[in-house]
């Protein structure tokens, strides 16, 4: 959420996000709406006044007939005021939950993801002297993923992995937590950026279940379409840890010494992917369910550009160690969140589809979220403003999966597993082989 005192101020600006957006919201209707508002509450807060005198005058004797009916009538029209302001007040909350973060000076203008912009790339496209296999055929091959039961029990986009698919998968959460906790590698890849702060990240285990409201405040509620709503509890099952990481300071003041404060969670993650009826539904690409481990930051406004340069650095050291080809990508306007200020992701190289694909998003918010959710931080000067807030992909375990297992196959079928992974595999495993 914007503040409406910025709104009023640069109300061509604002329109212009919405523009760029593709989004739809009336801000004249906004500012009418404020304005109404604001006059109301100056009318209330008149009558309150009169009716504090009133009560004074009356304290410590008996009230008269005149004051008695004063007294009526300042409470009926309190009553009248104050249920139009409640009416007022909601169509203002919902207007100004519909307004958009405004952009960064770098941001793309452009209509949809086709207009998005690789800015670096590292490593050349896998090259191989035989003809790739995509990755459910090398999982079928393996007997390490299966879609068709996970259709006959749970139904479409649901998956099971099985063996050393498994083993990888719990070898890339221990690489993440591992690195993300390292002092050295994170003050490291914070020089490199500029970014003067070099406190690890905190392992977190979230809940999968977050309250309507506080998915209302994080602005994820919405598209509805594509959430899994618990109607009987009001609550919604998480797309991504990001979604309990955020809220974690809910109505907290933090003091600036403790900041910034940052998170890496894992969970599974639930999306119906309503809106992307007929794509990548052959595979584990895009799925109902997902194990994604998550980064979540708190920081003063001054730092918020560069603490998102310093996590886009930590994705491409990730997977630079995987030595997976991949890009960095400037998400343009038309393609980036509703609450973003600036958005970039990481696109890795994938033999099977022979392109980049997203693995990776890193989202720079602003204050938009932490407005909604009331998380402030007292400033050295005794100031409380609110912090920013950043969360990207660590890993969302599915597509880093595909990826190793397209650019690390071999020309028997077998399997080849990243050096960095093999710490965390049985006997240091460096195939999967194919059991003939």
């Amino acid at each position: 959420m914007l503040d409406i005192k910025y709104i009023r101020e640069n109300k061509e600006e604002i329109k212009q996000a919405v523009k760029v957006k593709n989004l739809t919201v009336d801000i004249d209707k906004l500012l009418e709406i404020d304005k109404q508002r604001r006059s109301m509450l100056a009318q209330i807060d008149d009558l309150r006044k009169i009716r504090n005198e009133l009560a004074q005058e009356v304290k410590n004797g008996k009230p008269t007939d005149e004051q008695i009916k004063k007294g009526k009538k300042i409470k009926n029209e309190l009553a009248a005021l104050e249920k139009k302001f409640n009416d007022i007040d909601d169509n203002y909350k919902i207007l100004i939950y519909k307004v958009p973060n405004i952009i960064s000076k770098d941001t793309l203008i452009g209509k949809d993801e086709s207009e998005n912009k690789a800015i670096r790339k590292h490593g050349e496209p896998t090259k191989f002297d035989f003809k790739p296999l995509d990755h459910m055929e090398l999982g079928i091959m393996h007997g390490i993923i299966d879609t068709e039961k996970s259709s006959r029990i749970s139904g479409s986009r649901f998956n099971y992995l099985f063996g050393d698919a498994v083993l990888i998968q719990f070898a890339l959460i221990q690489f993440v937590f591992q690195t993300l906790t390292d002092k050295e590698i994170i003050k490291k890849l914070a020089k490199k950026v500029g970014n003067p702060f070099d406190k690890p990240f905190t392992p977190v285990v979230p809940p999968v279940i977050a309250k309507s409201e506080i998915m209302k405040k994080m602005d994820r509620f919405d598209p509805i379409e594509d959430r899994y709503y618990l109607k009987e509890d009001d609550s919604l099952l998480i797309g991504s840890a990001e979604h309990t990481l955020g809220p974690l300071h809910i109505d907290e003041i933090i003091n600036e010494k403790d900041l910034p404060i940052r998170y890496v969670g894992y969970s599974t993650a639930f999306r119906r992917e309503a809106g992307s009826y007929g794509k990548d539904t052959a595979g584990i690409f895009r799925r109902h369910q997902f194990d994604k481990a998550e980064m979540e930051t708190f920081i003063q406004p001054e730092y918020g550009l560069v603490e998102q340069d310093f996590i886009v650095a930590i994705q491409e050291y990730l997977v630079s160690e995987l030595n997976i080809p991949h890009q960095v990508v400037m998400i343009c306007s038309g393609d980036m969140g509703k609450p973003d200020f600036r958005q970039m992701d990481i696109e890795c190289w994938l033999p099977g589809q022979n392109t980049y694909r997203e693995t990776h998003t890193s989202d720079y918010m602003t204050d938009y979220q932490s407005r909604r959710l009331n998380i402030r931080y007292k400033t050295k000067d005794g100031e409380n403003e609110f912090v920013h807030m950043n969360d990207a992909t660590a890993f969302a375990i599915g597509r880093i999966l595909i990826a190793i297992l397209e650019n690390y196959q071999q020309k028997d079928g077998s399997i080849k597993i990243p050096e960095v992974l093999r710490k965390w595999m049985p006997d240091n495993l460096k195939y999967i082989e194919i059991n003939k």
